[in-house]
């Protein structure tokens, strides 16, 4: 079922079923805020989300607040975004979709658990990752299937060419396993979204600049050269999540050399982040030579987040969202991590400016009305300055990012060109071929 194409108010995402809304006579009006940067190509641009999706809780002294999506929006519609991209209401992912890389004693554990019975699972929760990280919650089914069917109907648009561009800021969950939860993830819907793409493109590329290792990704296709991932991260193996990552992680099996990581200190400041970051990507793509990219866009790498350690801008972190999108293949931009939910919202309204090729003004849109406006107190910007009051020290010396560029370089040289593979539907290592590999990646995550 496609999804449904829908027009915005400036003050509600809100849907019923996958009828088309209708703009409200209230509220149609002004003239939108972000304007276009002339000069440029046009981008066909989608937009992909399910308000229904904002709603869940996770709890209430857990850092994910999936209502970080409603301030998002609401910026979005505030700026007037929606009138430079296609907006959909998508729909939830079908289960026999889940099952293109889930187990099914894992789907039927996540459909059947509640708050209220959750007693009765209580030996098989140690089995699939659940506890204080990962909490059973109400409609946590639904909140699965909500972000994960955004995904999958994203990166159908890029298939079938509707789309340049398509975002799912719900997205992202990167760390979700094939048969277990892990770091605040559920359901990969970053894996789901490749392996789509796999069935026409025979490479992707998935890149990754939340602060934590895109762990879940990796491992999926941790044997497979039909999809390079390249993760930038903080890497400290004993206290800080989820301890992999390292430069020395490179894939097995046929996927050696196609699993490139970026471990980095505390601290990085915009210009070392960026420089790095474009200096490591562009060899990437130019050695790889995707068909298309998967950019999972996690804001905890901001300065001033809750569990982040970076000292990053907004402006930065859009630089790198910018540079991708500069090679002009087809992009899925995901959400991911993210914790201080007035900085993700900025930077995802932000990213999302970048992407329509529009300029979006610092001052708040006047369309943001309250309560929303008291949520970005006391600025009321979009680009406060994070990172700045020295938070945490910048222990990345230029000595240290040169070796772990020259370690990406010589791993590249490794592979020399792009590889020629055989087209199929799902790469073998998703078919349960890497059970060698898998087997003692699990005994060190568990030691």
């Amino acid at each position: 079922m496609s999804p449904t194409p829908i027009v915005q108010t400036y003050d509600t995402w809100g849907v019923s079923g996958n009828a088309t809304i209708a703009l409200d006579s209230k509220t149609t009006s002004s003239m939108p805020v972000a304007t276009r940067i002339a000069g440029r190509p046009t981008k066909k641009v989608s937009y992909h989300h399910n308000p229904l999706a904002e709603n869940h809780h996770f709890g209430s002294s857990h850092p994910m607040k999936p209502w970080r999506l409603t301030l998002t929006n609401q910026l979005v519609l505030g700026y007037g975004l929606q009138d430079y991209m296609d907006c959909y209401a998508t729909r939830a992912a079908t289960e026999d979709e889940l099952r293109e890389f889930h187990t099914d004693d894992y789907l039927e554990f996540l459909q059947r658990v509640t708050p209220e019975n959750a007693d009765s699972f209580a030996q098989q929760m140690p089995k699939f990752n659940f506890g204080d990280d990962c909490p059973v919650f109400t409609g946590i089914w639904d909140f699965c299937t909500l972000y994960s069917g955004a995904s999958l109907d994203a990166a159908k648009k890029l298939l079938n060419g509707q789309s340049d561009i398509a975002i799912n800021w719900s997205g992202g969950l990167h760390h979700a396993k094939k048969s277990e939860a892990s770091g605040f993830c559920y359901i990969n819907d970053i894996v789901l979204a490749i392996l789509q793409l796999l069935r026409h493109h025979p490479r992707v590329l998935y890149i990754d600049i939340d602060v934590h290792h895109g762990d879940g990704v990796e491992q999926a296709f941790f044997s497979t050269d039909r999809v390079m991932t390249l993760s930038f991260h903080k890497y400290d193996k004993d206290n800080f999540f989820p301890g992999t990552g390292n430069w020395d992680d490179i894939g097995g099996g046929a996927g050696k050399h196609y699993s490139l990581n970026v471990p980095l200190r505390d601290g990085i400041d915009d210009e070392n982040y960026v420089s790095l970051f474009k200096s490591i990507v562009e060899p990437v793509i130019e050695t790889y030579r995707p068909a298309s990219i998967v950019l999972q866009c996690g804001a905890d790498s901001l300065g001033a987040d809750r569990l982040g350690c970076f000292n990053l801008n907004i402006r930065a972190h859009g630089a790198c969202v910018e540079f991708v999108k500069s090679f002009g293949l087809p992009l899925l931009l995901v959400g991911g991590g993210g914790y201080t939910p007035r900085n993700v919202s900025r930077l995802w309204c932000y990213e999302t400016s970048i992407a329509t090729d529009t300029e979006v003004g610092t001052e708040l849109p006047p369309q943001l009305g309250d309560p929303f406006r008291e949520y970005f107190a006391p600025e009321y910007v979009l680009h406060p300055k994070l990172g700045t009051d020295g938070r945490y020290e910048n222990k990345n010396s230029r000595k240290y990012l040169e070796t772990v560029r020259q370690r990406i370089m010589e791993q590249l040289r490794y592979l020399g060109g792009a590889p020629g593979v055989q087209m199929q539907e799902v790469p073998p290592d998703l078919l349960g071929c890497q059970s060698e590999l898998e087997n003692p990646l699990k005994e060190d995550m568990k030691a």
